[in-house]
């Protein structure tokens, strides 16, 4: 099997120096630090793993799909970036109840930056997030405490797509007085996206609407563990430029799905995208099309493949006469409901 090409764009940003002589001389931000002996640097790295540049050209690496893909590499250049607008880090006591010791917010937008710290000398956790303020769809909840710190999607039947890419980290740190100390902290994607084009044919779509459903509304940032509620929240898409009459574009961006309940090969250890197909539904796009006789056809797409942070998955589909929307996918499942009113659900369950 062939692996596929995995981007990494790496950022050395946030290179940070600490100095520290005593904890009188050196416990707060910012301090003159001309007295202070010791020094303790860490780096952060932002690290974008993700297979979009795959996916894009097995799915639109045809002439006809240049303009669509570059119109789509644009619309999640927000997400699939190596661009930290935002950071956050926290440094946690690692006994007790895991209380913050200090917290730092910084607006760096760019793709590295230096800030002076200083921390007593003792063992930390510490977390680190970027480019939650401009990601109103999740938040930053019981962050006060290291194993209740999460990133937490909005709480709703139906939800908004992500408008940003989140990175994560969590490191120990054992800071150490008279020993000069390099801690190095990776920061990882913790969403994805999903997309569906929708090819017409020639069948009245101007009523048409999409949704996923199936992801995490979680991310547990100590253990890097997602969570999901017992009632999966509908997740809208945003409608992509195709440039083509012949063409519908839908995008979703939201935390990843469930993993099947197998145990992972060992190329999927080297290649995170390559996934076995699970026996259970893991995640589904929702789509209504309101026909000519003004009756609704409902259709589900069901996969049983994970989608993973970092991830961009792209599923081609096509209109039929009743208004249902096929696939020539045979690892996906489709269920349609003809004549669909609201109220008569018919939801797969995950």
């Amino acid at each position: 099997m062939k692996v596929r090409e995995i981007e990494r764009h790496t950022m050395s940003a946030m290179a940070v120096l600490m100095t520290v002589m005593a904890l009188s001389a050196c416990s707060s931000i910012d301090d003159d630090l001309s007295n202070c002996d010791n020094s303790y640097e860490l780096d952060y790295e932002l690290r974008l793993v993700t297979n979009m540049t795959t996916e894009l050209h097995t799915q639109l690496g045809m002439e006809t799909n240049v303009q669509l893909a570059a119109n789509l590499r644009s619309h999640l250049g927000d997400i699939f970036t190596d661009f930290a607008h935002d950071v956050d880090l926290s440094f946690y006591d690692t006994s007790g109840d895991s209380v913050r010791l200090q917290h730092n917010e910084h607006i760096m937008d760019a793709n590295q930056s230096s800030y002076v710290l200083n921390l007593p000398m003792r063992q930390y956790m510490h977390l680190a997030v970027a480019n939650v303020v401009d990601n109103p769809v999740v938040g930053l909840t019981d962050d006060d405490r290291c194993h209740l710190s999460f990133l937490e999607t909005t709480t709703a039947d139906t939800i908004p797509s992500h408008t940003t890419g989140l990175f994560t980290a969590r490191l120990p740190m054992d800071v150490k007085e008279g020993i000069d100390q390099t801690f190095n902290v990776r920061l990882y994607m913790a969403n994805c996206a999903a997309t569906l084009l929708v090819d017409p044919r020639g069948h009245d779509v101007s009523n048409l609407r999409v949704y996923t459903t199936g992801f995490a509304t979680k991310f547990n940032i100590c253990d890097s563990s997602y969570t999901f509620a017992a009632k999966s929240p509908i997740v809208e898409t945003n409608k992509v430029e195709t440039n083509n009459d012949n063409e519908l574009c839908y995008v979703s961006v939201n935390f990843p799905s469930r993993e099947p309940k197998i145990t992972r090969s060992v190329i999927e250890t080297t290649e995170p995208f390559i996934a076995q197909e699970g026996d259970e539904t893991l995640w589904q796009f929702i789509i209504y099309i309101t026909n000519a006789d003004g009756t609704v056809t409902k259709t589900i797409l069901s996969l049983r493949q994970p989608l993973r942070a970092g991830q961009l998955k792209i599923i081609k589909g096509y209109v039929t006469e009743e208004g249902a929307v096929h696939t020539s996918d045979q690892t996906v499942g489709v269920n349609v409901t003809l004549d669909w009113k609201e109220g008569s659900h018919h939801d797969i369950p995950l």
